[in-house]
């Protein structure tokens, strides 16, 4: 995984501006055939242009026109969205129904989009949930359970936000179940009657059904080892809807596992996946290429591998950087700008946790964003509230796998919630708290080639037995796994400080590696020569 390559961002495909034109003819004839009543009502209520969309959209369905489904979804839906929909939902899936000849097809996919709507500017309420969630089991069931592949093509960038979205509503349903207190007695009545709904099994056994029918794992095997991925393909991996579908389940699952706290089994998923790899699936659509490297990046500052992180981050803060003036075309903009900003969070905690020297654009930008904040995290006094302010702001939501139990009274009384993001929060701030002293440590060790373990105890005003603790913890943090090639899990025990130490008869000899790392394991060896020649007198202070 070389971090430090250049991206190579100059085939990325340009966002098509508009939708194509469609005859009026045509649309008029399409519209005559709507049925009576009040189907019919709703659609004098829906504007004309929505009407010629709806059409256009479904023609480009029947057709598999990739082309322009991804103008009509990246740009037209969008742009009609703020026109007529800014503050009100599409018009409802049975409203148009007349207008695709009750194509159930098309009706899921309309759906899919119309529920997100909601979810996105609107505020769901428990139906909307439920029906979402049975909407997806549809499109899925379809897809999975169809008699052979289904002959149906959509662009990467839909397909990625199908699982995205699936993934969000189903992390938002968790969030909403937990919070018992001001639900309606109708709305805890349904939400015990309907535990299944958005339970956690259905939502793993999907994205693993859609890895296993694409055979995505066996076909990103035989690629790793330089052969040809439709190889491995068989019937169903060889179209690209359920191979792209299949790959995106895999980074659903990084994110699922992550919301769930099994940061290893996060990890584990991505064995697969060479990060480092010049055009690499991920990479073909930007928000889950952003995706892949957060949740990535989140998962090994949770297992305290600050340079991994650090490396994870720094890496796709530069890609976001450098490829900017695209992301203004994307409707997906302002998503793409706000987890820039958590990742400069979550690598200002990872900076000050393990200092690294960073590039110069990226530190530049980390101070302009929190330069008060990376102040603040040096000092001790003032570090806890910063580390766990930043940590909220950037950290993802995280879920609980099981609701309250809404079969007992007093729960349901007394409106308790578990709060996983909580829950997190304080196992984070645990280790933080062994950590507060470590910045203050560095900073008086850097300014000393030898110094007795009183003195510096004096100036951190704490006892001589507590530094000697201080002193073990700052030696064992100063080594950490660090990739270097194979799986994301794997690695080797390396350095990551640019100071070594050792405590020898209560002096504490400093090595600052300004030539590399063999010249502070060589100080180290050589530390009781030294101390002959000097005839045991402190060196003098480089203050």
């Amino acid at each position: 995984m070389n971090y430090e390559e250049d991206i190579d961002i100059t085939n990325e495909v340009d966002m098509v501006v508009s939708a194509y034109p469609v005859q009026d003819d045509d649309l008029d004839e399409e519209i005559l055939a709507a049925d009576q009543g009040a189907q019919q009502y709703q659609e004098i209520q829906i504007p004309e242009v929505v009407k010629k969309f709806i059409l256009l959209f479904h023609r480009s369905v029947l057709e598999n026109n990739v082309y322009e489904l991804q103008s009509i979804y990246e740009h037209s839906f969008n742009k009609l969205t703020e026109k007529f929909y800014s503050n009100e939902s599409w018009p409802e899936p049975e409203g148009i129904s007349s207008l695709v000849n009750d194509d159930q097809v098309f009706l899921t996919l309309y759906r899919e989009l119309y529920y997100r709507h909601i979810y996105s500017r609107l505020t769901p309420t428990i139906e909307h949930r439920f029906h979402s969630y049975e909407n997806y089991c549809d499109l899925f069931n379809y897809i999975l359970n169809s008699e052979g592949p289904v002959a149906l093509e959509l662009p990467n960038q839909w397909l990625w936000d199908i699982i995205d979205e699936f993934i969000y509503q189903f992390q938002s349903f968790c969030n909403y179940r937990n919070r018992i207190k001001n639900k309606t007695k109708e709305e805890l009545a349904l939400l015990r009657d309907n535990s299944q709904i958005w339970s956690c099994y259905s939502v793993l056994n999907v994205l693993y059904s859609l890895i296993q029918k694409s055979r995505i794992t066996e076909q990103l095997l035989v690629s790793k080892n330089g052969g040809d991925m439709v190889e491995a393909a068989g019937e169903y991996g060889s179209r690209p809807l359920y191979k792209m579908l299949g790959y995106f389940s895999i980074v659903g699952l990084l994110r699922v596992h992550c919301l769930l706290g099994d940061f290893t089994l996060a990890l584990k998923m991505m064995d697969n996946i060479e990060l480092n790899k010049k055009q690499a699936l991920f990479a073909r659509v930007t928000a889950c290429h952003v995706t892949t490297y957060y949740y990535v990046g989140f998962a090994y500052m949770m297992m305290r591998r600050y340079a991994d992180a650090i490396k994870a981050f720094s890496h796709i803060l530069t890609f976001i950087n450098r490829t900017k003036q695209y992301h203004t075309r994307s409707y997906q903009h302002d998503q793409i700008n706000k987890k820039g900003d958590q990742m400069y969070a979550l690598l200002a905690i990872c900076v000050t946790l393990c200092p690294t020297r960073l590039d110069e654009n990226i530190h530049s930008q980390m101070r302009e964003k929190y330069a008060e904040q990376s102040n603040k995290l040096a000092k001790p006094e003032e570090a806890l509230q910063v580390f766990e302010e930043l940590f909220l702001f950037a950290c993802p939501k995280f879920i609980s796998p099981n609701g309250p139990n809404l079969e007992d009274p007093e729960v349901v009384e007394q409106g308790a919630s578990f709060e996983p993001v909580q829950h997190y929060t304080k196992i984070f701030m645990a280790e933080v708290q062994h950590s507060i002293l470590l910045p203050t440590l560095r900073s008086y060790l850097k300014l000393y080639t030898t110094m007795g373990n009183a003195k510096l105890a004096s100036f951190l005003e704490i006892e001589p037995e507590q530094l000697r603790t201080l002193l073990m913890m700052a030696k064992m943090r100063s080594r950490q796994i660090k990739w270097v090639e194979g799986t994301l899990l794997e690695g080797e025990y390396q350095g990551t400080s640019d100071l070594d130490f050792c405590l020898k008869q209560d002096m504490i000899h400093v090595s600052e590696a300004k030539v590399g790392r063999r010249y502070g394991d060589w100080f180290l060896r050589n530390i009781n020569k030294f101390q002959d020649i000097l005839g045991g007198l402190e060196l003098s202070s480089r203050a």
